[in-house]
């Protein structure tokens, strides 16, 4: 299985090099770019509705950048301020925000969700990478418990493959003092605090761990003390999301077998300052007929609680018991082309960037990328995009000897051994689109993902000409009539490849061990057909690929599901893979590093032969509409007559 990257965004990581002693991956004055699905497409805000009376929307954050995962902290010292904890991807990683909402007009407190000016509104980071140890990580569902924040941080490595990195951690806000809650060798996501402050309840595979879902996650309901992590038992067995009503009872959702996400209860005693597991009983509270998840409960109004919602014939979530005008138009501007991102090593440097497939000219001044359809070319700045080509095509490299020239693969992606698929070559400085490029392959038994060799005679590239996907290696200027050869022969699919700088290796991601089993590992080869290796797999049935060697040739990145997965797939917009993260490693398998720590699918990573610094976030240079993303397409199931008439919503 392929990293997919229909309507992607590239995240291009870019690297300074001027090594510290202990990074030894990374060698000076680097770039590497990648692929992250429909990010930049889409920026969030925080709203706020009353829960009776007039339905207006209310925006709470400040238009920067994604926030999401908010929460109102349950005292209010001061009727006229109004405190709002959240999660934000500004200034390039993931933080906890607190805002400090104030308004002038005393006994008013609905005043205080009016539309914040910079003078009414404080900000005040909460946790950032100095609070994780320094590192670079992804931070979810942060929740005040007295003066400890309980949240979500990817920093420590399981020290497993294929395993997730999410835990629990609670920081004392007054000393920084942090600490673990979720134990060694698990990873949980979603943790809710109750209302006292006692009890945490997470989402969890337990000591089963991730096994590669990418839609509900398989996880049950567990429950723990805040304090230390204490007292751990699973109180639910298939459910995720959970959100406290009070002490003894929690709402969470799960995919039911009729095939809609529904809200269940779960109500329990406590005995002895403990939850007694054999007193839990569960029901469901939403019906069949629409999807309801996410589950949001009230501690000080038990007559309700809210949910997002998908009913059928819509495209959209909504809120359950919420409703309300659009959005006032205050926010972020047009989609970017060019994002910073905090790197997680001080010799990195990171950048968000437009396209997918991207891949760097020879001299590192111009960006190729794919549209679907359409091949474009931008300056390495995010200025000069243009349209070179209205192929659809997926994969772009570069000819290292022959200026302008671009090799890509123009037929459908994720597609059969048979289907029609060839290599082409672009002229990217021929401004007659209809004839500035050359197919080089014949047949059109999907042959992808090209690869030049660095003196410029040759192409490498996958070929389901055989009936399976192998490796074939051609002449750069005449194609197959020129020379054609085969470099890998099974009965499995070889794919992805990539030339190094030397001209010594092509790696490439293979399912050779698994044929047809959805496994990727990574292998390196020589061009004559010598000398195999394996670089690395992810585990067991894991995935490593779309390999790229680094300008020396010392180290390959790629995009993998070595980190599992990082947050409830159906709390974000659509991914196909939502555990794509980069990393790299060097050539010869040793000394793995992860450099992406967030919860969308990221991929196609590739290098810059030239070194391009931190810049301020680039706007593309036409208007787009805001907030385009895509819903989850596996909520998109058929809907029977019957069921579609049940609209209500039940409430607990």
């Amino acid at each position: 299985m392929e990293f997919s990257s229909h309507q992607t965004l590239s995240l291009f990581l870019i690297i300074n090099s001027l090594l510290l002693s202990s990074s030894p991956l990374l060698h000076a004055l680097d770039t590497i770019s990648f692929t992250t699905l429909g990010r930049l497409s889409y920026a969030f805000d925080i709203f706020a509705l009353p829960a009776a009376g007039p339905a207006r929307e209310i925006r709470l954050t400040d238009g920067n950048s994604v926030n999401f995962n908010g929460h109102f902290p349950p005292t209010r010292p001061d009727p006229n301020t109004h405190h709002l904890i959240y999660v934000t991807e500004r200034n390039g990683s993931s933080k906890i925000y607190l805002d400090v909402l104030r308004h002038t007009t005393r006994g008013s407190s609905r005043s205080a969700l009016e539309v914040p000016t910079e003078s009414t509104r404080s900000q005040v980071l909460l946790i950032g990478d100095e609070q994780t140890n320094g590192r670079v990580s992804m931070k979810d569902r942060p929740t005040l418990a007295g003066g400890d924040l309980i949240y979500i941080s990817t920093h420590e490595d399981p020290g497993k493959p294929r395993s997730s990195w999410t835990a629990v951690y609670s920081t004392e806000l007054s000393t920084g003092s942090t600490r673990r809650l979720t134990p060694s060798g698990i990873a949980d996501y979603s943790p809710a605090v109750s209302p006292s402050g006692a009890f945490t309840a997470v989402a969890s595979y337990g000591e089963k761990g991730w096994s590669g879902d990418v839609e509900e996650l398989g996880t049950d309901i567990y429950v723990f003390s805040t304090r230390d992590g204490s007292g751990r038992v699973r109180i639910v067995e298939h459910g995720g999301w959970p959100s406290w009503a009070d002490e003894s009872n929690l709402y969470f959702h799960r995919r039911c077998e009729d095939g809609w996400w529904s809200v269940f209860a779960a109500s329990f005693d406590i005995v002895g300052g403990k939850i007694d597991v054999d007193s839990v009983v569960t029901r469901r509270v939403t019906p069949t007929g629409l999807h309801a998840f996410t589950p949001a409960a009230s501690a000080a109004n038990k007559s309700f609680i809210a949910v997002a919602t998908r009913r059928p014939g819509s495209e959209y979530r909504h809120i359950e018991l919420c409703r309300g005008e659009t959005n006032d138009g205050v926010g972020n501007d047009n989609d970017l082309v060019i994002e910073n991102v905090r790197s997680p090593l001080s010799s990195l440097s990171l950048l968000r960037v437009y396209g997918s497939f991207p891949s760097y000219s020879p001299d590192g001044e111009r960006v190729a990328y794919v549209q679907f359809p359409g091949v474009y070319v931008m300056n390495r700045d995010g200025s000069g995009i243009r349209e070179v080509s209205k192929l659809y095509a997926f994969a772009t490299s570069w000819d290292w000897k022959r200026k302008g020239v671009v090799y890509t693969s123009a037929g459908p992606d994720f597609s059969s051994e048979s289907t029609k698929v060839d290599i082409v070559s672009i002229n990217v400085d021929d401004e007659d689109s209809s004839h500035n490029y050359k197919t080089l392959t014949k047949g059109g038994a999907n042959n992808a993902f090209p690869s030049p060799s660095p003196d410029g005679k040759w192409v490498v590239f996958r070929s389901g000409r055989s009936g399976h996907k192998n490796l074939y290696i051609m002449d750069a200027l005449k194609g197959e009539e020129g020379r054609l050869y085969r470099l890998t022969e099974g009965p499995w699919s070889d794919t992805m490849c990539n030339w190094s700088p030397d001209g010594e290796w092509i790696v490439f991601a293979s399912d050779r061990e698994n044929p047809g089993g959805g496994s990727f590992e990574m292998f390196k080869i020589h061009p004559n057909g010598t000398g195999l290796q394996k670089v690395i797999q992810s585990g067991t049935g894991g995935r490593t690929n779309h390999p790229w060697f680094s300008p020396d040739g010392k180290q390959i990145v790629f995009t993998t599901d070595y980190a599992g997965v990082s947050a409830e797939p159906i709390s974000n917009p659509h991914h196909y893979q939502p555990y794509g993260e980069i990393f790299v490693i060097n050539s010869d398998g040793s000394g793995l590093q992860r450099l992406t720590h967030n919860s969308y699918e990221d991929g196609t990573p590739t290098w810059s032969p030239k070194y391009i610094g931190p810049t301020t976030n680039v706007e593309l240079p036409y208007g787009a509409s805001k907030c385009q993303f895509e819903d989850c397409h596996w909520l998109n199931i058929a809907i029977a007559p019957h069921q579609a008439s049940k609209r209500q919503c039940a409430a607990a």
